[in-house]
């Protein structure tokens, strides 16, 4: 029974690194499951190939004239075959209701294979470890460790996790948390 286990841990893990490398030219792509995944902008060759691999639903949490956007990524995603929700975040103002927003989607249909993405990963790698943290139990620190090899939030994104973590009532320190400096007093 142990070395069954262990097989499938082994059998997960690589699936999981698998996943992640078969995806590595897209910018800064952090695989957290099977299902859920961020990054910064996929190409529409790349979303071609997402669609293929099993994403089902696409959820771009930038806004659409961005230099970086893909034009008509809409409609790509659409003709793919997969879902398409877009969550226009202000990178100078992420708010609660953002982060609300997105979390009924993935509530909507939780184990629909998705991929959340912003420009860079900031936004989506933020949403995701919130996420994770918060409405999948993932232990702060394990959640944290994606978002931390994408970026160290700046002052105001800082704020807007102290306070979607302050509202949902979770504490945000942990033992291996570093939040850089915006290291809060406690």
């Amino acid at each position: 029974m142990r070395k069954t286990i262990l097989l499938l841990i082994t059998i997960l893990v690589q699936a999981t690194a698998y996943a992640s490398s078969a995806f590595e030219d897209i910018s800064n792509y952090r695989q957290y499951s099977k299902a859920f995944a961020s990054s910064g902008q996929p190409s529409a060759a790349q979303l071609k190939r997402l669609s293929k691999s099993g994403v089902e639903r696409v959820i771009y949490l930038a806004f659409t004239d961005d230099d970086s956007a893909i034009d008509h990524e809409d409609s790509i995603v659409k003709k793919l075959g997969m879902d398409y929700i877009h969550i226009p975040v202000d990178f100078m103002k992420p708010t609660l209701n953002d982060f609300q927003t997105f979390v009924q989607v993935m509530q909507h249909a939780p184990k629909k294979n998705t991929l959340v993405h912003c420009q860079v990963n900031f936004r989506a790698s933020t949403f995701s470890m919130l996420y994770r943290t918060i409405f999948l139990g993932i232990p702060l620190g394990h959640a944290k460790e994606p978002f931390d090899s994408v970026w160290e939030p700046s002052p105001q994104w800082y704020q807007f996790i102290e306070s979607v973590f302050r509202y949902y009532k979770v504490n945000m320190v942990c033992e291996s948390c570093d939040w850089g400096a915006n290291e809060f007093d406690e």
